[in-house]
């Protein structure tokens, strides 16, 4: 296991935050009330080591095949619907949601190789990552890789939580399949849009690996 290294900066910070709390703690509170010092120890030093958690990425044995689609994110499957696009595609399409809770690894994963022909992020709200309206609503971040079976689009959506989407990816560039695509902070969602009957391997409330667990399957 690594950490990602877009937990460098709210880590270092975590720790220096953990080292004046419990400095100040035993400096001016162990004297009198010894026990609440080490409370306070205990409790800063679960969040430091969640903290840390968070942005894990572990070692794992990513799937890869020109007819599999894979996961994107690690969490559990919400929704299985068909559902019209109105940001890219202007048709019908079927949407696999997978929601991310903050215990889950948060590094988003490409579900195919190809070449990336859209990518837009978009303003917008903060509601809860299980929200009906979240997918078009919320601050979010869409791509569109094209594979020679088809386009798939690909949404990083923030959650109530979640206050930076991170994407690596940019129009015209090659990607390869289970390769990482970007990382969102705190709590969030991803939504990836397929062609119409699309055989989807997952069921709603499973969970699923990204890079890992076979989404769907092209026709």
């Amino acid at each position: 296991m690594t950490i990602h290294r877009e937990g460098y900066p709210s880590i270092a910070i975590g720790a220096v935050a953990f080292a004046i709390i419990n400095l100040i703690s035993f400096y001016f509170i162990s004297a009198h009330t010894s026990w609440l010092s080490y409370v306070i120890l205990f409790l800063t030093l679960g969040l430091l080591l969640f903290l840390i958690s968070f942005f894990r990425v572990p070692n794992r044995k990513l799937s890869k095949g020109d007819n599999l689609i894979i996961c994107p994110a690690d969490g559990k499957v919400v929704v299985i619907e068909e559902i019209v696009d109105q940001e890219y595609f202007k048709d019908k399409r079927l949407q696999v949601s997978i929601f991310m809770s903050p215990a889950n690894v948060h590094q988003n994963r490409n579900p195919v190789s190809g070449e990336v022909v859209y990518n837009q992020y978009h303003k917008g709200e903060y509601l809860v990552a299980w929200h009906p309206k979240s997918s078009t609503e919320n601050e979010r971040h869409s791509v569109v890789v094209r594979h020679p079976q088809g386009e798939l689009l690909v949404k990083q959506i923030a959650g109530a939580l979640a206050r930076r989407i991170v994407n690596y990816l940019h129009v015209g560039q090659k990607v390869e399949q289970s390769a990482e695509m970007g990382f969102i902070k705190f709590g969030s969602r991803v939504d990836i849009l397929l062609p119409p009957g699309t055989p989807v391997e997952v069921q709603l409330n499973q969970v699923v690996q990204g890079g890992v667990t076979v989404l769907a399957k092209w026709k």
